[in-house]
């Protein structure tokens, strides 16, 4: 779970830093090692214009690079501790929040979908129309948002709880 407060800290329990933090190293250490072997592999294998292996390993490259990056901003930004309750009861990241929208009743953790398991919660990121209609509000308020879809969505809150991994 990850909490991203207002001064670009974010939030981890101590298994989403752990886990995080060994994909880094290896990504950027092992990692790198062996997709280097393979693109030179496929550059050995001739005409590099047409050479599937070798584009296919490029792209691969470029996209384990950039998850390198995410991963160090990630892990220089973090805090690592225990989700506090809010004071005041209010929707906060790293709340699990039962709401009632629609009609039907829901439960989900807003926060980050990129630390992982939320033990079997739905999560919902502060900026999805849901999660930023219910951050700040507390139990019993009624909000609305905009589905993709241009509707209005009701939304009422009935219950606020700190997550617990």
């Amino acid at each position: 779970m990850s909490e991203t407060t207002s001064g670009g800290v974010t939030w981890l329990t101590q298994d989403a830093y752990d886990r995080l933090k060994a994909e880094y190293e290896h990504l950027s250490g092992p990692g790198r090692t062996e997709l280097a072997k393979r693109i030179e592999q496929a550059r050995e294998e001739g005409d590099l214009k047409e050479n599937a292996g070798y584009h296919a390993a490029k792209e691969e490259q470029g996209k384990q690079e950039l998850r390198i990056r995410q991963l160090r901003r990630l892990l220089e930004t973090a805090q690592v501790g225990e989700a506090a309750p809010s004071a005041n009861g209010e929707v906060t990241l790293g709340s699990v929040v039962t709401v009632e929208l629609a009609g039907d009743e829901m439960r989900f953790l807003l926060g980050s979908r990129e630390v992982g398991d939320a033990g079997g919660l739905d999560v919902y990121s502060e900026r999805s129309p849901l999660g930023a209609a219910v951050l700040g509000r507390q139990p019993g308020d009624e909000v609305a948002y905009t589905a993709p879809n241009g509707r209005d969505i009701p939304v009422k809150v009935l219950k606020v709880e700190p997550f617990t991994g």
